[in-house]
């Protein structure tokens, strides 16, 4: 997901502000888009999970990694999956500072959640370290790293969200009645953390 796709376009925050400002109702554009970007996405990962369960069910023998490889870490996965939640309380934090005004405490908590989200990113690149199996062996190696990639890549994404975030927090382009773009990098924020509690328990719960 690119930076641009991330960031709402000022000139949708300023109608979005207006309209609060004038009692006007109705959905902020960027607010609306985001809705229908994560809606696609669902349909996206709603096929991985679907291929992953038909390779489950249609391979014959045991299901998991190859023979010779490291069995999953659950304990790591674990610890990631707490990483990754802790993150989405710490990003509504932040949005409920901004509606308030508070746009320190914005700043402070979307560092945080970004520190927590690299940090994500890192223990997977770690994990994926230690498999000792790649992409190409074997139906569950494919299924395994498309389906954690295509996520870690969505993690990716919602980092550069949230450095931008951070950055125009900074240059306190952010209040109580211009925030759109905070509302929706959270949006994102949250699917992420949603999908990945339905990887790991697919993945590490239910093998």
């Amino acid at each position: 997901m690119t930076g641009r796709t991330m960031q709402a376009h000022p000139a949708g925050e300023h109608e979005a502000a207006v309209a609060i400002q004038h009692g006007g109702s109705g959905m902020p554009t960027a607010l609306l888009g985001m809705l229908l970007f994560i809606a696609s996405e669902v349909m996206f990962f709603s096929g991985l999970f679907a291929t992953y369960f038909n390779a489950r069910a249609t391979t014959p023998g045991a299901w998991g990694p190859p023979e010779g490889a490291h069995e999953l870490e659950l304990v790591l996965a674990g610890t990631l999956t707490a990483i990754l939640l802790a993150s989405s309380f710490t990003m509504q934090f932040g949005v409920w500072a901004v509606r308030r005004g508070d746009t320190g405490k914005l700043k402070m908590w979307t560092g945080i959640t970004l520190a927590l989200g690299v940090l994500f990113l890192l223990g997977q690149i770690y994990d994926y370290s230690q498999l000792g199996f790649g992409i190409a062996d074997g139906v569950f190696g494919t299924t395994f790293y498309t389906l954690t990639g295509f996520h870690g890549a969505h993690v990716f994404g919602g980092t550069v969200g949230l450095t931008i975030i951070l950055a125009r927090a900074m240059r306190g382009q952010f209040s109580a009645r211009n925030h759109v773009a905070v509302e929706a990098v959270s949006m994102y924020w949250h699917f992420v953390d949603v999908v990945w509690i339905a990887v790991f328990s697919t993945i590490y719960l239910l093998r």
